[in-house]
């Protein structure tokens, strides 16, 4: 919607951001969700939070039945 941005997993709604929460920036920097934009899916591995990776764990796999994405 014009003012929020919510995100579902499973259909639950896990986050809902408002337009101006906040005190947020409401100009374009502040609220990117009016630009077009990409839905990117990523298995991260490893790094400073992750500590160190045990490569007899590897290789991951995420599984995804499927993303819908609802347009007004």
């Amino acid at each position: 919607d014009d003012g929020y941005i919510e995100f579902f997993v499973d259909g639950v709604s896990r986050v809902k951001w408002e337009r101006g929460q906040d005190g947020r920036d409401t100009s374009p920097e502040g609220w990117p969700f009016d630009k077009p934009f990409y839905i990117l899916l990523n298995v991260a591995v490893g790094g400073f939070f992750g500590g160190e990776i045990d490569d007899s764990t590897l290789p991951y796999e995420m599984l995804v039945d499927y993303v819908r994405v609802y347009q007004k």
